[in-house]
């Protein structure tokens, strides 16, 4: 008879929503509270323009947690994703109040006056098979290297920051066509959707949830997805229908590594990878080693993740 106790699932959302909240920098501390009580963790980010952010705990503590947010006339319609975990996969609950809920920097936007069509997973595919559509992958680089769509166009940003100097640079390209956008949950793609209808590009739209919606609703057999979609948790990415994926995180210069870059002479676990092994130093090979060093001295220990890891 096996008596070993199974591991605990985590239920892990990710939600956000636009809204005008008056005086959010009085619901830090009452947000933080209640998550703390129950033993939820991740980050949640505030802000006049709504709120965003992905946490995880048991179901009944996640459940909580979304009904408490919702009862507020402000959050109601907030949209969420869910998955699961096999492990917790963040480190602490940490509430931060910010300028935006997404950084894009610029003045103005609003995607509660205007913003894209939506596209509901099952219809996606045929908006994004259209000739006259272009798609545009609106996350980071790093986060494109693991997994897009078929035929997106990567913009190859670091941060979303530089997105609206991609649009103005390929301005005429986008101009008369179908615009189709796509983010990991859908918030990104709020604003960048209200950028470029902003510029007078009227045909805009984008994926309603998500790659994280598409993932969970489209199978497997008729998706046209490749790859693996980057999260930023512990997990490191999730595959149909949100599996927990193989992608790795290189703890040296965090991007994530897919299966065959792991058997590449260029990675040692916690020092180097093939995107940063180029550009450490022996000096700074030398410190991630030690760093790496006490991570696996802690974990055996049972004391769990090193600060450091």
């Amino acid at each position: 008879m096996n008596l070993s106790t199974p591991s605990p699932i985590f239920s892990v959302a990710a939600l956000y929503r636009f809204c005008r909240l008056e005086g959010f920098e009085a619901l830090r501390a009452p947000i933080a509270d209640f998550c703390c009580a129950r033993s939820i963790k991740g980050t949640l980010l505030l802000a006049s323009e709504g709120i965003n952010g992905t946490v995880a705990g048991t179901e009944q503590a996640i459940a909580e947690l979304i009904a408490h947010l919702q009862s507020m006339p402000e959050f109601v319609g907030l949209e969420v994703k869910y998955s699961s975990a096999a492990e917790m996969p963040f480190h602490r609950m940490k509430v931060r109040l910010k300028r935006e809920i997404v950084t894009m920097g610029v003045e103005g936007i609003d995607p509660l006056r205007s913003v894209g069509a939506y596209v509901e997973p099952d219809a996606w595919n045929a908006l994004i098979s259209d000739p006259e559509t272009i798609v545009v992958d609106t996350r980071n680089d790093y986060e494109v290297s693991i997994g897009t769509f078929s035929g997106a166009v990567d913009p190859q940003t670091k941060s979303f920051r530089e997105f609206p100097a991609w649009v103005e640079n390929h301005r005429d390209e986008l101009e008369g066509r179908k615009v189709a956008m796509f983010c990991t949950g859908g918030i990104r793609c709020e604003k960048a959707t209200a950028y470029v209808k902003s510029l007078g590009i009227d045909e805009v739209f984008h994926l309603k949830g998500g790659i994280l919606k598409y993932l969970e609703e489209v199978p497997a057999e008729q998706s046209m997805w490749e790859g693996e979609c980057f999260v930023f948790d512990e997990r490191v990415s999730v595959s149909h229908g949100l599996a927990e994926g193989e992608a790795e995180l290189c703890r040296a210069c965090r991007h994530p590594l897919k299966p065959e870059e792991l058997t590449s002479p260029k990675f040692v676990s916690g020092i180097s990878c093939p995107h940063c092994h180029e550009v450490r130093t022996d000096e700074d090979r030398a410190r991630y080693a030690e760093r790496h060093k006490q991570v696996e001295l802690a974990e055996k220990r049972g004391a769990g993740r090193h600060i450091g890891s």
